[in-house]
């Protein structure tokens, strides 16, 4: 039975009119002036008719120069991640301090935290508020090495909460330090930053929607941690589709305020100009190639092709339910317009377009660093630092270096195309510690030479590497794949 979407059958035509692709002069001008404002010099996004969006030298780059970097739209960290890193919920980067980030990790192992499949657990405490947030374990990390034990020693939950709490310095962490932990301006236990300007900025695009806090905006805070523990549960690609719903809705209240007190005009002519102003608030979302999530998101392995249509239809209906949950928290009916955006077409687009385009997030770990640097050591400072610090790298075993972990839309880079012999890569240097899309040469890149990176594993066989590129809905034709097609 076909799922149908009340709001996509009243307001089709408006719905046509936001997924309708920007024409090309407004793509251009679009990426044009964010790169002018991001400063990424020696690049340029151009389009061509072939293969939609590419991104082109425009300067010569040598082996293993940075190209440019490239700052999110939208990005979230896996709810399981927040377990083993307490980050920035805006830019990524590792606040608190050496001692906090383990002794944190360390109390909630303790617990058995780490260990919950798919219950949220909440603390209430007066000294530690940063570790409240609603927390879950939906993913398994496969990242980390091995501590000097190999396995976990547990340690007295004294001596964890003397580190959690500031009372026990570790020596030499002070070699590391970390921004100081900045609360959530709506006093939610779900996001922290590194710094009031992070928290602003964070509030101010999409958290003032998404706040669990007592001054949040959502309309149901029960209804909104109903949506989030939904996502955690399932998929948590849905918390990165409200972000951009919760962007779009707060830069159209801004562009109709900013219009409304600019226009001394009639207010039946102002809401004639309500769709083009939520069409401006929609254009860094529109700018990304789409297609409906349940049609492009790659059949799983375990699932055979005759159940296709109907895993298809399931991730639908899955879509639909997150949809519908996320409606009742944050929609406001005095914004009447922006129901289109909790039309099902709409958010599977959203979705389908992170699905065909979201780069890992990903962040090394200080603590990672901090261990390293106590095992490198000349022996009698090694042996006497090691009295106090062995016991809780024992304790923390393998996930001793696990790093920030999470998925993001980042907008330059998702008009990269793909070459099975790329010239570039993103790669994290040692210096970069936030949460950002850095895009690094491999080889020497002339000026006008597209700058291609790879979707996929390119060491594999021919035909695996164009059965995982159809997932993208292309076949690659690049000199490489040319040179091998039977």
């Amino acid at each position: 039975m076909e799922l149908i979407c009340p709001i996509d059958q009243r307001c089709s035509h408006q719905i046509a009119a936001l997924l309708r692709p920007p024409s090309p002069p407004i793509v251009q001008e679009y990426f044009d002036q964010l790169i002018s404002k991001r400063k990424c010099q020696g690049i340029k996004v151009k389009q061509n008719g072939d293969f939609g969006k590419g991104v082109f030298a425009e300067t010569d780059f040598e082996e293993e120069q940075l190209i440019f970097k490239d700052e999110m739209l939208v990005g979230v960290q896996h709810p399981s991640n927040k377990i083993d890193c307490l980050v920035c919920s805006y830019c990524f980067k590792f606040i608190g301090s050496i001692e906090k980030q383990i002794g944190r990790k360390l109390y909630l192992k303790t617990l058995g935290i780490g260990n919950s499949s798919h219950n949220g657990c909440q603390r209430n405490s007066s000294d530690d508020e940063e570790d409240d947030h609603y927390v879950q374990n939906h993913h398994s990390s496969e990242d980390g090495a091995s501590s000097s034990s190999g396995s976990t020693i547990p340690l007295p939950m004294m001596a964890v909460e003397s580190l959690m709490n500031g009372e026990l310095a570790l020596p030499y962490s002070n070699k590391f330090p970390l921004p100081s932990v900045v609360s959530c301006l709506g006093g939610c236990e779900e996001a922290f930053y590194c710094s009031k300007s992070c928290a602003e900025t964070d509030w101010e695009s999409s958290h003032y929607l998404l706040c669990t806090g007592e001054k949040s905006e959502s309309r149901s805070r029960k209804a909104l941690l109903k949506f989030i523990q939904h996502a955690n549960e399932t998929n948590d690609i849905f918390l990165l589709a409200a972000k951009a719903i919760s962007f779009t809705i707060l830069r159209y209240r801004k562009l109709k305020a900013s219009h409304m007190s600019e226009q001394e005009k009639p207010a039946s002519s102002i809401l004639g100009t309500d769709l083009s102003l939520l069409l401006e608030a929609w254009k860094p979302i529109s700018i990304g190639h789409k297609r409906r999530w349940w049609d492009c998101i790659a059949l799983p392995d375990d699932i055979d092709a005759s159940d296709e249509a109907t895993f298809r239809r399931e991730i639908q209906e899955l879509a639909f339910t997150s949809l519908q949950l996320l409606k009742e928290a944050i929609f406001d009916k005095e914004c009447e317009l922006c129901i289109l955006l909790f039309s099902l077409e709409i958010y599977g687009h959203i979705i389908g377009m992170f699905e065909l385009n979201n780069l890992d997030l990903v962040v090394a770990s200080p603590v990672e660093d901090y261990f390293l640097y106590i095992d490198d050591l000349p022996y009698p400072e090694k042996k006497e630092a090691e009295k106090i610090t062995q016991p809780y790298l024992d304790a923390l075993g393998e996930d001793y270096s696990n790093c920030c972990q999470g998925t993001a839309f980042f907008p330059l880079q998702s008009c990269m195309n793909h070459s099975c012999c790329p010239n570039a890569k993103a790669f994290k240097r040692e210096e970069d510690r936030d949460g950002q899309a850095t895009i690094i040469a491999l080889r020497p890149i002339c000026n006008g030479e597209e700058v291609t990176i790879s979707y996929i594993d390119e060491d594999l066989p021919f035909e695996e590497r164009q059965a995982l590129l159809a997932d993208y809905g292309f076949r690659c034709r690049c000199p490489r794949c040319l040179d091998e097609e039977p």
